[in-house]
């Protein structure tokens, strides 16, 4: 039995896919002239995309990589470091912008095919980061 109808071509060699993640972190905009300025916090979202080839062999046959590693290596490298902390602990001024790009230092020698982040910090405000932001 096939996995394409009758009639459709072969299986994609690469594509993306996504996991998703969340944490709290409080911070302080020093530069912000609005209530950001004062010691606040965020229930953060975080999108991971890996884009590659779908592995024809091995344990994750069929996967591009397997979602259960990639979230011991974003849980590892990003969650457990800001999960329930200041911000400012890490980084002098932490907007969602540049914490996308802390977040993308931490990841991307651990995860291979690192294609895109999303970092939302409120369900209406996020950060986009793509690995195409680099060339």
């Amino acid at each position: 039995m096939g996995v394409f109808p009758s009639g459709a071509k072969g299986l994609l060699h690469s594509m993306q896919i996504r996991k998703q993640f969340k944490f709290e972190s409080a911070h302080v905009l020093p530069h912000h002239q609005g209530k950001c300025a004062r010691l606040h916090g965020h229930s953060y979202r975080l999108d991971v995309a890996i884009r590659g080839p779908i592995r024809t062999s091995g344990p994750a046959q069929g996967m591009v990589d397997d979602f259960d590693t990639i979230a011991a290596i974003v849980e590892r490298e990003v969650i457990d470091v800001l999960d329930h902390r200041s911000l400012n602990e890490l980084m002098d001024n932490p907007t969602c912008e540049i914490i996308i790009q802390w977040i993308w230092a931490r990841l991307k020698d651990h995860l291979a095919g690192l294609d895109e982040l999303i970092l939302w910090e409120t369900a209406t405000s996020c950060a986009v980061l793509r690995a195409t932001d680099f060339a």
